[in-house]
């Protein structure tokens, strides 16, 4: 028997006897990896030549020999053949490609010049794969329904994680619960809402070696309709007829809700989320002042919900707006006026009359009728020339219609302005002006007799002492046949002759000035008279 068969037979009986201590070859365990791949169960000896090393495997009901390491070489079991080889130096054992049954307890024991023992436990994983999930019920309504989705998955498991697009979905022990158990988690929302799976759901299964995850999965939700609104909220209460107006209804809702018009609470035979007035006038409302209402439905959830009311009326715009006024002649003082207003289409609902931009108002002269439809002016005058302009309107819209007013009168205020004296060659002009319409006929007159000129000037380019006399005119409105007369008289003088001498005023002046100064010397002169002091003669 040689040396290492002895060393081997007393380390063996000293270990079951317990009459010698070892010092622990192996670090602390476990030690875990994935069937199929290699693992090396390290030691904690140093490098160094051992006479024996004994790796032994309990699968806590048999033990059985691995390997046996001497000088001569290693000595491999039945089961482990082909898959196993031991590190003379240090001891380690590598094992693989790993089966599911290779894992258990493993043992080492190794005699050198100390013995040493140890004892780590092996396990072995399968791959994690197939991480599925599903629902029950596939399709939810909020908030009546109770979710559970199951995470399934084959492999070696250790924690299961649910995740709402890169969220982890925690769990509160309330609505929402998780129960893991070996190969398969559930989770459990109760009253579900759309945003507690609004995904994508993922689920992933783990162990410490690896992680995978399932497909993005989404569960529907089915919710709503919900903030049923028109728009506009609030239209103006009056909309034009014929226009392109429409309502627009809108809710959150899924599926897409589905959406009906009431006109008063009366179903409209329209469905759909956008009403035109195009259709409603198609149906014979908008006429009258109506309420109008939307209501929306959800196929899956089977609510129907109403909007706010919204009312207003439909009104055709003003158009073809015209004034009729009188075609015949109208003469200041005799005749009168009836002006009246109206609109080939539309609803009027206001008439405004204005004079040459102003408001006109009523007076003695001048009556609106109740209706504002036509204003009488009697008896014209004058002032009353103008343009006459009518606004009809409504709240749609406003047109304008213009008349223009001309009365005949005249001649009135007339005047003829000229110089009363000019020097011989000077220029003459007279000019001839009266207020009328249509303007006055103009006839000039030199000392009563007729004179070739028709205009409202009369003109002498060179004075001539004949010049001299009393011009006329003679002013003629063929429309009233009235007619006015005013005279002129003018001088012609000599050369210079209005330049000679001082006119009466001024010689007065001059007068009164020579006075003042007379009386200032006077005064000043007895005034010296009394300050000198009188010297008594010596004589």
């Amino acid at each position: 028997m040689d040396l290492v068969s002895v060393k081997w037979i007393v380390l063996v009986l000293c270990l079951s006897a317990g009459c010698c201590s070892a010092q622990d070859a192996l670090p602390d365990g476990p030690v875990e990896a994935v069937v199929g791949s290699n693992v090396t169960l390290k030691t904690l000896l140093k490098e160094a030549v051992y006479d024996v090393i004994l790796w032994n495997f309990s699968d806590g009901k048999d033990s059985i020999n691995v390997v046996t390491l001497r000088a001569s070489g290693p000595k491999v079991s039945e089961r482990f053949a082909g898959r196993v080889s031991v590190d003379k130096a240090t001891g380690a054992l590598t094992l693989g490609p790993l089966k599911v049954e290779d894992g258990g307890d493993y043992s080492i024991s190794a005699v050198g010049d100390a013995t040493w023992t140890g004892e780590t436990k092996l396990r072995v994983l399968e791959p994690v794969s197939d991480v599925i999930i599903k629902s029950d019920p596939l399709e939810a309504i909020e908030p009546n329904t109770t979710v559970i989705l199951t995470c399934t998955a084959k492999g070696s498991v250790a924690k299961f994680t649910w995740i709402n697009g890169t969220a982890p979905i925690m769990a509160d022990g309330k609505r929402v619960t998780q129960k893991d158990v070996e190969t398969s988690s559930s989770l459990t929302i109760r009253n579900v809402l759309r945003w507690d799976l609004m995904g994508p759901i993922y689920c992933s299964a783990a162990n410490t070696l690896e992680t995978k995850k399932s497909a993005p999965f989404n569960l529907t939700v089915f919710y709503g309709p919900e903030e049923v609104t028109i728009t506009p909220p609030k239209p103006n209460p009056f909309i034009e007829s014929g226009s392109n107006f429409t309502l627009t209804c809108s809710a959150q809702s899924h599926p897409p809700a589905t959406f009906n018009w009431y006109h008063n609470q009366t179903q409209m035979k329209f469905s759909g989320p956008i009403l035109s007035l195009k259709v409603i006038e198609g149906e014979g409302y908008g006429k009258q002042a109506a309420d109008y209402t939307c209501k929306a439905s959800n196929t899956k959830t089977n609510r129907m919900v109403p909007s706010p009311a919204v009312s207003f009326t439909t009104m055709e715009a003003v158009s073809g707006a015209n004034v009729v006024g009188p075609t015949s002649t109208l003469i200041a003082g005799n005749s009168s006026a009836n002006l009246s207003c109206s609109a080939t289409a539309g609803t009027v609902k206001t008439t405004t009359w204005l004079k040459d931009d102003q408001p006109l108002s009523a007076g003695p002269r001048v009556v609106f009728s109740s209706d504002m439809s036509s204003v009488l002016i009697n008896p014209l005058q004058k002032e009353d020339n103008g343009n006459y302009m009518c606004h009809l309107g409504n709240p749609i819209n406003t047109v304008t219609a213009v008349y223009r007013m001309v009365v005949n009168y005249g001649p009135d205020s007339a005047t003829v302005k000229g110089p009363e004296a000019v020097e011989v060659g000077d220029l003459i002009e007279i000019t001839c002006m009266a207020e009328s319409v249509p303007p006055a006929n103009i006839t000039w007159k030199f000392n009563g007799t007729m004179l070739n000129e028709k205009s409202t000037k009369y003109t002498i380019e060179k004075a001539e002492y004949q010049n001299s006399g009393t011009y006329t005119c003679e002013m003629h409105n063929t429309i009233t046949g009235k007619m006015a007369t005013k005279s002129h008289f003018l001088s012609v003088k000599a050369h210079g002759a209005l330049d000679e001498g001082l006119s009466d005023g001024a010689i007065a002046g001059i007068v009164i000035a020579v006075l003042v100064a007379v009386g200032a010397a006077i005064g000043l002169f007895f005034y010296c008279q009394g300050k000198v002091p009188v010297t008594e003669s010596p004589y």
